[in-house]
């Protein structure tokens, strides 16, 4: 709340260098800022009485908002790419996708390697197991396993995430 929205009797009033001004009627504090050609912003309105500072809010909003985009700027957003294998694949298929695995953990994406079972193939789960052990063994100096290994109807799903780089 700003200004002529402060609906109380008095207020804390802080000045615009964050001095402490003390307790004082509110149509008083914002005849103060009034008189500086700033506004008065209710900065702690739980607190008793409410605790108002002198200030320009609309400098203090852009502040405000130049913070968060900044902060929006710095993120990261994780995806998760799915990488899929077959349970009888051979060696340089295998190897083509596993350097997409390796591609996806380095640019800092969670990877789902998945091992798909077609018709009879879902009696050998146990080979869907030793691909999925290989991939984890070879990528095991770039990521953590944040899921095992887990057969779900025809598929079976291991989930890998990157290792936090230290700065």
């Amino acid at each position: 709340m700003i200004n002529d929205e402060i609906r109380v009797r008095e207020v804390r009033l802080v000045g615009p260098e964050g001095e402490q001004i003390g307790i004082k009627p509110t149509r008083e504090a914002l005849q103060m800022a009034i008189d500086l050609n700033l506004d008065l912003v209710n900065v702690a309105p739980q607190a008793k009485p409410p605790v108002c500072r002198i200030m320009d809010y609309g400098k203090f909003r852009y502040e405000q908002q130049k913070k968060e985009k900044e902060a929006r700027k710095n993120q990261k957003i994780v995806d998760v790419k799915e990488v899929w294998f077959r349970s009888n694949i051979e060696e340089h298929d295998y190897q083509t996708k596993f350097r997409n695995v390796v591609k996806f953990l380095k640019e800092g994406d969670k990877v789902k390697c998945s091992v798909r079972f077609r018709g009879r193939e879902i009696t050998h789960a146990n080979v869907g197991q030793k691909i999925l052990e290989r991939v984890k063994l070879e990528v095991a100096d770039l990521c953590t396993v944040e899921r095992q290994p887990k057969l779900e109807g025809r598929a079976m799903i291991m989930i890998l995430a990157p290792k936090l780089k230290d700065n």
